[in-house]
């Protein structure tokens, strides 16, 4: 397997992935400052330019839930995904799904803003209501799913933690100490590491 990586790109997440299921890859970084993404041949490997990429085989995956889902599949020994007709394989794939199409798109609304205060309170309250679920489904548990780390956890506490550093989890302390827990995993240590 090979994945292309740049620091601080989505392309974390699926290097902490490889890292929790302690496979081997080779990792391909690419430095965004210099557009090594635009050169002609990581452009044959994805035609947006954009990172992640994994190559796994005959198989090329360009979107990180993607990446996520497919490596947690590809190794069901190490037990980050629940098995196929499991109670709790519904949740996974509704936690899996939600963090990437609710919780990032209004995350990266107050990355990225160049938005009016007034349009960012709106930000704001979709963004309270989306913590508020995500802190109800966690409730007393240390996992999103059952009672053991999966890759739902992987893609949550990684959103999570751009909020948290953005301080948008001000009246969250169940999720400031989910992403802490989750971050100091060795395997994070690994993925953000050089």
């Amino acid at each position: 397997m090979k994945l292309y990586f740049a620091p601080r790109t989505r392309a974390t997440r699926a290097r902490w992935l490889l890292e929790e299921l302690e496979v081997p890859y080779e990792l391909v970084k690419l430095d965004l400052a210099r557009q090594e993404n635009t050169t002609p041949a990581y452009l044959a490997v994805h035609p947006l330019g954009e990172l992640p990429a994994l190559v796994d085989g005959d198989v090329t995956l360009l979107e990180s839930l993607a990446i996520c889902l497919h490596l947690a599949d590809r190794f069901p020994e190490k037990h980050l995904a629940p098995p196929m007709g499991s109670a709790e394989r519904g949740p996974y794939y509704q936690w899996m799904v939600f963090a990437e199409v609710s919780l990032d798109p209004v995350v990266m609304e107050f990355y990225a803003s160049t938005r009016s205060n007034e349009e960012l309170a709106k930000h704001r309250a979709r963004l309270t209501a989306v913590l508020d679920f995500i802190t109800a489904g966690l409730g007393d548990r240390e996992f999103l799913v059952g009672e053991a780390f999966t890759a739902a956890d992987v893609v949550m506490a990684s959103i999570l933690h751009l909020a948290n550093t953005l301080k948008l989890l001000d009246g969250h302390p169940r999720l400031v100490e989910y992403v802490k827990r989750h971050t100091q995993r060795p395997a994070v240590r690994k993925a953000v590491s050089g």
